[in-house]
């Protein structure tokens, strides 16, 4: 078993009655589950970091749920181990009037990452399929005359199908998460915004509201699954039921992306490490003629596997004498 369970990468049909939001076959128990991410979250750090040192490859990670999946935490709990260099979020919310009377993908365009960089979308371009179609706002908002009303909706998987490929073929991949959560686990989790004062500023009457579409909105994420699953800009599906494995989940897909963009840092040129030794004499000669520099962690680290070796070695010895 493994994540790729959850992924939509065009090659299979996405049946959103038949996935579920409660299971958790991927984890032990909720321990497990911590104690997997923290190790994930530690890897995820490394990566990072050498993506930005490279900057040969953005990557977006895009997030969409129906209300109180949990986008907001997931967000914090799994990327908070992020450098701020090199990462942002863009969060999409209703347009704005300079919005609508643009493309509806201008406002994406402009929060696109450049090389080396992270963008997290909570909520995205995705939007103008899923409210846009489930409420069919395109309907009272200004279109030419040669438009046809009745095509917008397949337009747009179509164009956000293109723009996804133009990206990775100027090197930014897209990766897609739709966090998958119960009608019934969403009503728990309003109550609980009700019930608990700390809570009460996240919810609203539109949140109650919007649960009368539930069904449009399910089959409107499935139809856009379906229509914009491609190789290499693949949908997850992640069980949002529990909290705790769908950040786990959330975070091995973090992993694998990065480990297949298998950024390095980049490699020093001999002729400019020899202006590096003119430089460090230069230093040198500013300090304290005491002064010595601190060994490198890289090097601390291979005297402490030489000196583990060395103990083996003589524990060996011992034992067969």
């Amino acid at each position: 078993m493994s994540i790729k369970q959850y992924c939509y990468d065009g090659s299979r049909s996405f049946k959103i009655g038949k996935c579920q939001t409660d299971e958790t076959s991927l984890c032990a128990d909720r321990a497990d589950a911590e104690a997997k991410m923290a190790e994930n979250n530690d890897k995820i750090d490394k990566l990072q970091a050498k993506l930005y040192a490279e900057k040969k490859e953005g990557v977006i990670f895009l997030f969409q749920a129906m209300d109180a999946a949990g986008k907001d935490g997931t967000i914090r709990a799994v990327l908070s181990c992020l450098s701020p260099h090199g990462v942002h979020e863009a969060a999409f919310k209703a347009p704005s009037s300079d919005e609508l009377a643009h493309d509806f993908l201008w406002r994406v365009a402009k929060q696109v990452p450049a090389k080396g960089e992270i963008a997290i979308f909570n909520r995205s371009h995705y939007e103008d399929v899923l409210i846009g179609k489930v409420k069919e706002l395109y309907r009272s908002q200004a279109n030419a005359r040669r438009i046809n009303l009745d095509k917008v909706i397949e337009h747009r998987y179509e164009d956000i199908a293109n723009f996804e490929k133009y990206l990775y073929r100027n090197n930014v991949r897209t990766v897609k998460i739709f966090l998958h959560v119960s009608k019934d686990e969403q009503a728990k989790r309003f109550l609980s915004r009700i019930e608990e004062p700390e809570k009460n500023w996240k919810f609203s009457g539109s949140d109650y509201e919007e649960r009368a579409y539930w069904d449009a909105y399910q089959e409107a994420f499935e139809d856009a699954i379906n229509e914009t699953s491609t190789e290499h800009c693949p949908w997850y599906v992640v069980p949002a039921d529990h909290k705790w494995y769908m950040r786990y989940v959330v975070s091995e897909i973090i992993l694998h992306t990065l480990e297949e963009m298998d950024p390095q840092y980049p490699v020093v040129t001999e002729e400019r490490l020899e202006t590096f030794h003119a430089y460090k004499e230069e230093l040198l000669k500013e300090l304290p003629e005491d002064y010595s520099p601190k060994p490198s962690k890289k090097k601390d680290k291979k005297k402490k596997e030489k000196h583990k070796d060395k103990e083996k070695e003589d524990n060996n010895a011992a034992e067969e004498n």
